[in-house]
């Protein structure tokens, strides 16, 4: 490692370079102005080990030094010792508190200095590979967290195929309310991988319809109320089907089918609940589902406009939907109409 000597006596340079040279894998090199001497350590951050400067130089005093030392990158953990023949405590504290390690004294022992410098490139050492250990981790834990979420759109790739089977236009109705899923949550300004995976647990929110029978999933026109009560059961049997799973996704995913349906004003189902009793995730899956269906073709309804989309979800705020759900998708109006653009072209 390299050992940045700094002083403005040549002489003092001399005399610290030779105590320094008989250190294993240390290769010292000295300058007198601390300009140069900045300059080197910002150029070669990753091979100082130690820096060793005078106190009271021309132009810029040691603590100065550090304190530039300190703020570049990669120099928190680089020992400085302050070389000085000073020995105020005043001026000791001071230099502590701009960041030196240690200190020693004027004129320097030789022995002394070879001591401390072999310690602190140890001290140097330690870190270094305590912090490459880290990065590995880090390494492994991101492979390992890559894989589990490489299984989890595994699972859902499959439920997804059963679910189109029964019906083929819910591939491309779960992408987009997935997509429309992943723009509230970060309007809302929930964290990223909070919005990932919601938008991909909201891919779910559907998957109980596939017990619902043909007849009443395909029927053209409107459903009898006998009807519609089977198809409100699709809410209650998707939590059903994804309920217990190993899965954190999943687990969203089981609690976006059973809430999605419900509304803010408390007259939506299985269960009734209202506001903020119900779950942020459903109440955002809400709004992007009742926004795809609205402006879809349907076997029994042709698109609606987004103008009149637009006006339907601003009345319904406060009343079938979360206010704030609402705001935070209509603040995003423009990504919403390229969206929409996109998925028509796609199905043209």
């Amino acid at each position: 490692m390299r050992a940045i000597v700094l002083d403005d006596a040549e002489l003092n340079n001399l005399l610290m370079l030779e105590a320094l040279r008989p250190i294993p894998d240390c290769r010292p090199q000295s300058f007198t102005r601390p300009a140069d001497a900045l300059a080197f350590a910002e150029a070669h951050a990753d091979e100082i080990g130690i820096v060793l400067t005078d106190y009271e130089m021309p132009g810029m005093d040691g603590l100065a030094v550090i304190r530039a030392l300190r703020a570049l990158p990669g120099f928190a953990h680089v020992p400085i010792v302050m070389v000085t023949s000073f020995d105020q405590r005043a001026l000791r504290r001071s230099a502590l508190e701009a960041g030196a390690t240690d200190f020693v004294n004027k004129p320097c022992d030789p022995v002394e200095i070879r001591a401390r410098v072999t310690n602190l490139l140890a001290l140097r050492r330690a870190h270094r590979s305590e912090r490459a250990h880290a990065a590995r981790l880090a390494e492994e834990v991101a492979a390992a967290v890559a894989q589990v979420e490489a299984r989890e759109r595994e699972i859902v790739n499959v439920l997804m195929r059963a679910a189109e089977h029964r019906d083929t236009d819910t591939g491309d109705h779960v992408a987009r309310v997935a997509n429309y899923t992943a723009l509230i949550a970060e309007a809302l300004g929930l964290p990223p991988d909070q919005c990932r995976r919601i938008s991909l647990a909201s891919t779910m929110h559907d998957v109980g319809k596939i017990a619902i029978p043909d007849a009443i999933l395909l029927k053209p026109g409107p459903l009898t109320s006998e009807e519609r009560r089977e198809m409100e059961r699709h809410a209650e049997r998707g939590a059903r089907i994804l309920a217990n799973s190993s899965s954190d996704v999943v687990r969203l995913a089981a609690e976006i089918a059973v809430s999605h349906h419900e509304r803010w004003d408390g007259k939506g189902y299985p269960s009734g609940l209202s506001g903020a009793d119900i779950p942020l995730p459903g109440r955002i899956v809400a709004v992007a589902d009742v926004f795809d269906a609205l402006t879809s073709d349907r076997p029994y309804k042709r698109a609606w406009t987004l103008e009149a989309t637009h006006a339907f979800l601003l009345r319904e705020a406060g009343a079938h939907f979360d206010p704030a759900v609402v705001e935070a998708f209509l603040s995003r109006w423009d990504v919403v109409v390229d969206l929409v653009g996109q998925a028509a072209s796609r199905a043209a």
